[in-house]
């Protein structure tokens, strides 16, 4: 445990060393604080059932850095080792392989939640300016971190995953975008579509983010989305694992 441990402090400290890591960080408090002061001006053009909550989690500003944080935080996971040669000396430590890859992976987890712990001093300072709840309920609140965790968890998976399979770090960043927007966007086929059968369309609708954000972050809970992220995050990291397994000694 000892091992991994330091092998995971490894990791963290890597993202706090990189210049890319405080440019993200930078612009994810650009862009998140632009899209609570939007959500808010919005809501005050007049009466509206929705929560700041639940605009803060679904408009394009918010969708936009966080499918763009994933391939930034996680093209040098993999293809850095590859690149630089430290590989070989990683894998002649007292380690094993899958450890490399959860600590690689849970490192890129931390930083995306740094990345998110800003956004509830938002909510915090809203309303002890105003003396409004931002949300009707803390199931909202709850819902909302929770499916964005969910999220965050698998589509860091691919990133990993895309890192592993090339030593390119702008390839695999790439990769992973283009994955990932690929699976964002398979929800909205049933727009591109117009003779969709009923089946495809709630097949469709399985994976889809937005529906899902949109629910969780009015509080409503359904656990299918949480079985959905969970095993597919799973499933993602087994793939990573076999893919590093087979490419350590050749990159």
């Amino acid at each position: 445990m000892s091992k991994f441990l330091t092998l995971l402090s490894r990791e963290i400290s890597a993202y706090f060393r990189s210049p890319i890591a405080y440019t993200v960080l930078v612009f994810f408090l650009v862009i998140t604080g632009f899209n609570f002061y939007a959500g808010v001006s919005l809501l005050n053009q007049g009466v509206t059932d929705v929560t700041v909550v639940y605009v803060f989690f679904n408009t394009v500003f918010f969708w936009f850095p966080f499918v763009l944080s994933f391939p930034l935080l996680t093209m040098r996971l993999f293809s850095e080792e590859y690149k630089l040669g430290t590989i070989e000396p990683l894998m002649t430590a007292p380690i094993g392989d899958f450890q490399v890859v959860l600590a690689k992976y849970m490192g890129a987890m931390f930083f995306f939640v740094i990345l998110w712990l800003p956004s509830l001093l938002y909510f915090v300072l809203f309303q002890w300016l105003t003396g409004q709840e931002a949300a009707d309920a803390a199931g909202a609140w709850v819902g909302g971190y929770i499916m964005l965790l969910l999220m965050g968890m698998f589509y860091m998976a691919i990133g990993c995953l895309a890192s592993a399979l090339t030593r390119n770090q702008i390839v695999a960043a790439i990769m992973a975008f283009v994955a990932i927007t690929m699976t964002f966007f398979m929800s909205m086929l049933t727009l591109l579509v117009l003779n969709i059968s009923s089946s495809l369309r709630d097949f469709a609708a399985y994976f889809s983010a937005i529906d899902h954000m949109m629910e969780f972050s009015q509080g409503v809970f359904d656990t299918r989305p949480v079985v959905f992220y969970l095993s597919m995050t799973v499933f993602t990291l087994f793939l990573t694992f076999q893919v590093f397994q087979r490419r350590k000694w050749i990159a």
